[in-house]
């Protein structure tokens, strides 16, 4: 296995990480056997989230014994201080820890944003547990470029996870400016949530960016383990073929992949139209279609709502057919 610094916060990780969602629907103890596989192959750093239903709890169980192996890396949704400071308590119950390495603000909005910084807001929270030894960094996670770039100007920001992968480039020079403030950069959604079936190609091509500081595929079998592994081990660069075959997935997806880049909102009636397309890859990768679908149900409001007036297509910087595409979704959805 080969290992990166993780920027400024000085941890020494394994370049391929694990990615929690997938074990959701697994149980404690084979997720238990799966540790030692990722043990034994030098896997250390662990991504799960408070909103990844039992994933923070089977990763605790998991790691019994055995938490000075790993590099543990959990993340919350709450904007304010108060719900902080309670999710930072409650993961580190679940995970049977008395510290995580690192803690992360989860996907805010650049208004929740500014609550996130607000004198009541959550990063005071993060901050408190920091000094208090609970958590040793402080990152951020986002799938919007507004959001990157001013996380980028944030000092107390020392990670930034964000979609990157052979079809998503949205981030590319933002990625760059990671490596020069020396930020740590964690790429998620390496195979685009399934769009891209060729995980060790996805993997290859990642691998090539050396502003790239750790790769979280999810993964919930040996098999998967042993086959990220390889990817990332051959550091060799992409033959002929192998550019072929991506400007082929490329052409394949066109325009019809969604990157959840979010300038299609507002949406006229309020559909949340890049949680329709993130939820509905679920239903058909890592065979998570009821947590999908839960998720889904707790949306405000529903693809089916669409009034097709189109304002959303004519702000899609990648000419998304999303009246179509919703069509789709609430079919798949909703029956």
């Amino acid at each position: 296995m080969q290992y990166n610094t993780l920027g400024r916060t000085g941890l020494t990780i394994s370049k391929l990480g694990f990615g929690g969602i997938p074990i959701q629907k697994s149980n404690e103890e084979d997720v238990r056997k799966l540790f030692q596989v990722l043990i034994r192959e030098g896997v250390n750093y662990i991504d799960t989230a408070k909103g990844y239903t039992v994933s923070e709890k089977f990763i605790g169980y998991a790691m019994e014994g055995y938490r000075d192996k790993f590099i543990l890396a959990t993340k919350s949704m709450s904007r304010d201080y108060e719900g902080m400071k309670k999710d930072i308590t409650t993961s580190l119950e679940a995970l049977r820890t008395d510290y995580i390495d690192l803690y992360q603000v989860h996907n805010p909005s650049m208004e929740q944003l500014d609550k996130v910084l607000s004198e009541d807001g959550a990063l005071k929270a993060l901050q408190e547990a920091k000094e208090a030894g609970k958590i040793g960094h402080i990152g951020i996670t986002a799938h919007s470029t507004e959001v990157f770039e001013r996380a980028l100007s944030l000092d107390w920001v020392e990670t930034i996870m964000f979609p990157y992968n052979l079809v998503e480039q949205q981030a590319a020079e933002l990625i760059k400016k990671c490596k020069e403030k020396n930020i740590g950069f964690i790429t998620m959604k390496p195979l685009a949530g399934g769009a891209i079936e060729d995980a060790t190609l996805a993997l290859r091509y990642i691998n090539q960016n050396d502003a790239v500081s750790v790769v979280i595929p999810g993964m919930a079998e040996e098999k998967e383990v042993l086959q990220n592994k390889e990817a990332i081990e051959n550091t060799a660069p992409l033959s002929k073929a192998e550019e072929e075959a991506i400007e082929v997935i490329r052409k394949k997806l066109g325009n019809q992949f969604c990157r959840r880049c979010n300038y299609c909102a507002p949406c006229t009636v309020g559909i949340s139209i890049p949680n329709v397309f993130l939820f509905a890859g679920y239903l058909e990768r890592y065979d998570l279609a009821d947590w999908a679908k839960s998720r889904y149900e707790s949306l405000a409001v529903k693809a089916s709502a669409c009034v097709e007036c189109g304002a959303c297509e004519s702000r899609c910087p990648y000419n998304l057919p999303i009246r179509e595409m919703l069509k789709k979704c609430a079919k798949e959805f909703e029956g």
